[in-house]
């Protein structure tokens, strides 16, 4: 990979595929876009400087993932509680031209999930997000978070258990 040879310009492709992901993926994790922002150039710092040792084994993304998972963590750490931000304060809805009762359901429902997911544990959080939003693999997931894949599915089956009851009440 050029990109661990020093290659600045190869380096600066993978920021520029990768950095909505990670992004998107710290805002939901912490709720705080601007915080989350600070944290993605700080796991791209973290990769670029890391970026010698590592081996082509792990995929890059999960491996970018595990990074921001790490820079999450230590954040929550420090912070001791997940603040709370409306969805749309993280998302961009997508809005096809529905009308205004239509946008106002739509509104309604991601305050719903985000209140929902609010609700979970950081862990379980993370494990949704991953797979759900980010689309990665129970194996990258566990690869990324340094779990088991058993310990992934479990985690998910428990958080989308959890996100259906908090969606009931």
């Amino acid at each position: 990979m050029r990109a661990s040879a020093g290659d600045r310009r190869a380096y600066a492709w993978l920021v520029e595929r990768h950095q909505g992901a990670i992004h998107r993926y710290l805002a939901r994790m912490i709720r705080d876009p601007e915080t989350a922002r600070d944290l993605a150039q700080d796991t791209f710092l973290k990769a670029f400087q890391a970026l010698p040792g590592w081996r082509p084994q792990a995929a890059f993304r999960t491996w970018l993932f595990r990074i921001a998972h790490n820079r999450a963590l230590d954040y929550l750490r420090r912070a001791r509680h997940a603040r709370t931000e409306p969805l749309d304060a993280v998302l961009d809805v997508p809005d096809p031209a529905p009308g205004p009762h239509a946008r106002l359901e739509i509104a309604r429902k991601v305050s719903q999930l985000e209140s929902a997911l609010a609700t979970l544990s950081p862990a379980h959080r993370e494990v949704l997000l991953l797979r759900e939003i980010e689309d990665l693999s129970y194996d990258d997931i566990a690869r990324a978070l340094d779990l088991s894949p058993g310990t992934v599915r479990s985690r998910i089956a428990r958080a989308r258990a959890a996100l259906l009851e908090a969606l009931r009440r």
